[in-house]
């Protein structure tokens, strides 16, 4: 069969759906037909699903021209996905372009919601099309004769692309492709990427930088004008003293009013506890929503996840209250409208979430951006300028994760085991590892058949043995099935099952939420009053509190986001225009607040950097802003109190949000002397960074999750898994044996390398340093807190009094500020 006959089928399927395909599909067909290798860019919505599977299902034809007599049975295609709530529905495409091309071809999934008798189905008889995660396709890997099952796969698909690139679950889908290409050597890798700005970068990760796959590779951009309408709910008074405190629930009537005029609004809170206050809140005022209105994060059970995700589909439910569990890839045709509370903090995520709605070709996205404070208008306002211009953000990829590629080698050596020079060139052609030494292909071997040099004399940490003709193989029982059950690179606080006491599974919250409820104590969770009647096993026992109780909401760790740096920029640029007459209307609603702050402080140009000081009862305040995210002030700040106290014997207490971080003493501090003692420039960064922030001690913490991946640690068996501080004590003292004796352990080495490069973003720290030097400083003695330095400080007061409490402070506050 021809390609011009293959094309017809397709085209002859999409006709009998009344479809026409895009221009981007035909080229992806053509270049899969080809035995091309990509890259496909485009963004959600837009048909890519069918981009990868048509050809994937052509190509089957082509090479069984009697496919409608005689099926060929085994796997050929895998289609990985980073969600499993999106397997399903990737199956559903797959399922009914096969059944109507009369291909016999099969569908399956596997991914830990899989049950133990279809998997036990699978190992005997593998369906055609696999849907799959990185963890599953890992533990494939694990089973004896794996190479048999893989051997004639043609295809292997990474959906989301982008959702996996700068992760560790991207460097282990990077290792399983540098096996999968070693054994089926004519497979195809294709990835599918919507919102992400390096793109040339995307695709060198995903094929490897030397590998000829690279060499017969192609990028393709689907040139689809999505329409996207940004809408700012502006409150008709504005706060003059912004804080940040309410959640955004004062717009919560504008809110119910976009609900009640569309068919189905997502509403995107950027937390867990946040939606469960906003589910809570609405339900309160408006309680014509019961029953029309439901919840979806991540640690609600999947049962209750999935009915969710069925009744949007099926036009059950006016409302969904939902976290970051929904920005990907589920398509929910009904859904019209989209509201975001709260910035983003990035231009991808907010892409991705507008995307839900009119999530077909050809339609309009809507999106409301309701700003939980003043100052979000302006994260509106930029938000706004990057949909116009589509301004993305880049993803870093990982290099040298050893632990990923310890957990690796320990998965092929529990299957089949592995010769180290083959493995070896594999592992050099990927990203991550390409810049590998011999010395520490050598380490990494001798730390798993030997434990390293300073934990040889113990037995538990040599897992891997050396058989006669050099295999490196796992012969103890009990090492294998420790390690099949601690695959993965998600690293989380160990969870906690949520139970009714007759039964009945709600969900899953943090031990360290857990730990500080006593047995009677009543809260929040999934939408439901719940009393805690004990913790036994991992497991929280509770009945139905009366609604009537009193209740804390509960709460999750690793809540605040930050801004990206592109989004960092795009705000800064859009404060700056709040001095000239290009103003958006997010801006003229700030107007009353630029009056204000300039009444009190000034509102810098472009090439002014601005620096705050007052003094209030609480002490003398300094305030900087950098206006570059949360956690790169939160190292400036610790930086700046550093060199401070370099000049002078002093103590900060440090507050910081998004746009800025405050150093407070009770000490007066003399702002020009600092400034002339060069307080920003960048050299010596590192040796500083180390000195403020008690690195050894976030490298610690950063350790923890290192040796969870690389198996030093073991988390327990299911019901009897091991407590958080148990595993952090554990954890702690290999970090100090490796600290005091071995220092240059490659895995402690890493600990530290990524507490400076992906949690402390020291490259942006240096840019940030880099920009701040060339502005002209603006120091500026204040007699009162102004409005940009409010949502500082009522942040530091929020830690210390209750919401209530806070809420009448702060109206006491603003004023006397007012006088």
């Amino acid at each position: 069969m021809n390609r011009q006959e293959l094309f017809d089928i397709a085209h002859g399927w999409f006709d009998s759906k009344g479809w026409i395909p895009f221009p981007f599909q035909i080229q992806t067909w053509n270049a899969f037909l080809q035995g091309k290798h990509g890259l496909l860019n485009a963004p959600t919505g837009s048909g890519k699903t069918y981009a990868l599977w048509i050809p994937i299902m052509l190509d089957y034809i082509k090479k069984n021209p009697n496919y409608k007599k005689k099926h060929t049975p085994g796997l050929k295609a895998i289609w990985i996905t980073p969600l499993r709530a999106l397997s399903i529905e990737i199956k559903q495409a797959a399922e009914r372009a096969a059944n109507d091309l009369e291909t016999g071809l099969t569908v399956g999934i596997r991914t830990g919601d899989t049950s133990t008798a279809e998997r036990s189905r699978q190992k005997t008889k593998m369906p055609d099309l696999l849907i799959t995660t990185p963890e599953s396709l890992q533990l494939m890997l694990a089973s004896k004769g794996y190479d048999k099952i893989f051997k004639d796969c043609t295809t292997m698909v990474i959906d989301e692309w982008h959702e996996l690139l700068g992760t560790k679950r991207g460097v282990q889908t990077e290792l399983g492709l540098s096996r999968l290409k070693a054994i089926a050597p004519k497979m195809r890798i294709w990835g599918i990427s919507a919102t992400i700005g390096n793109l040339n970068q995307a695709l060198e990760v995903l094929l490897g930088p030397e590998s000829d796959t690279f060499e017969n590779s192609i990028l393709i951009k689907a040139h689809i004008n999505k329409k996207i309408k940004v809408i700012s709910i502006i409150p008709e008074k504005m706060d003059t003293y912004p804080w940040r405190g309410h959640m955004g629930l004062h717009l919560i009537d504008e809110v119910a009013k976009i609900i009640k005029a569309s068919r189905t609004t997502l509403v995107f809170t950027n937390v867990r506890a946040q939606c469960e206050i906003w589910f809570q809140a609405l339900l309160e005022k408006y309680p014509e929503f019961a029953g029309d209105m439901a919840m979806h994060h991540g640690s609600i059970s999947r049962e209750t996840r999935q009915w969710v995700e069925q009744a949007i589909r099926d036009e059950q439910l006016k409302a969904v209250i939902c976290t970051s569990s929904l920005d990907l890839g589920v398509d929910f045709a009904p859904v019209e409208t989209v509201i975001q509370i709260g910035g983003p903090k990035g231009v991808a995520r907010f892409l991705q979430r507008a995307g839900r709605s009119g999530h077909r070709p050809g339609q309009e996205s809507v999106i409301y951006f309701l700003a939980t404070h003043a100052m979000e208008l302006i994260e509106a306002s930029a938000l706004k300028k990057a949909v116009k211009e589509t301004v993305v953000e880049d993803r870093v990829p990982y290099l040298n994760s050893w632990d990923v590629l310890v957990q690796y080698l320990v998965t092929l050596a529990v299957s089949d085991g592995f010769y180290p020079d083959t493995i070896y060139k594999e592992i050099k052609n990927t990203f991550c590892y390409q810049a590998m030494t011999e010395d520490n292909w050598a380490w990494v071997l001798n730390f798993i058949t030997k434990g390293s040099q300073s934990l040889e004399a113990y037995d538990e940490y040599k897992k891997v043995e050396i058989e006669e003709d050099g295999r490196f193989v796992v012969n103890s029982k009990t090492v294998a099935l420790r390690h099949r059950m601690q695959m993965g690179t998600i690293v989380g606080d160990a969870v906690m099952n949520v139970k009714f006491l007759g039964g009945g599974y709600i969900g899953s919250i943090e031990e360290w939420f857990v730990s500080k409820l006593h047995p009677g104590d009543v809260f929040i969770f999934a939408g439901r009053k719940l009393e805690l009647y004990r913790t036994k096993n991992m497991e929280v026992l509770v009945r139905k509190a009366s609604p009537s109780a009193k209740a804390q909401h509960a709460s999750w760790m690793g809540g605040r986001m930050t801004l990206s740096a592109q989004m960092s920029e795009l705000v800064r640029q859009e404060l700056y225009a709040a001095n000239t007459d290009v103003m958006s209307p997010e801006l003229r609603a700030l107007l009353p607040v630029f009056k204000r702050q300039r009444k009190e402080s000034i509102v810098p140009d472009a090439d002014e950097f601005l620096i705050e000081t007052f003094k209030t009862r609480e002490g003398y305040h300094t305030i900087f802003y950098p206006f570059e995210g949360r956690f790169v002030h939160e190292a400036l700040a610790s930086l700046m109190a550093y060199r401070i106290s370099l000049l002078m014997p002093i103590t900060f207490s440090l507050a910081y949000n998004d746009y800025g971080f405050e150093l407070l003493s009770d000490q007066y501090v003399d702002i020009q002397q600092v400034l002339d003692n060069n307080l920003f420039i960048p050299q010596y960064l590192h040796h500083d960074l180390q000195n403020s922030l008690n690195a050894t001690e976030m490298a610690r913490r950063k350790f923890r999750d290192i040796s969870v991946i690389a198996g030093l640690v073991f988390t327990g068996y299911p019901g009897k898994v091991v407590k958080t501080k148990h595993l952090q004590s554990g954890s702690q003292l290999i970090f100090e044996v490796f600290r005091d004796y071995e220092p240059d352990n490659l895995l402690l080495q890493q600990a530290y390398r990524e507490t400076f490069e992906h949690q402390l973003e020291e490259g942006r720290l240096i840019l940030a340093l880099e920009r701040i030097q060339s502005h002209k400083i603006r120091w500026m003695p204040c007699e009162k807190p102004t409005p940009f330095s409010f949502p500082i400080i009522t942040d530091r007061l929020r830690e210390k009094l209750s919401s209530e409490t806070l809420a009448e402070r702060i109206k006491k506050m603003t004023a006397n500020y007012m006088k």
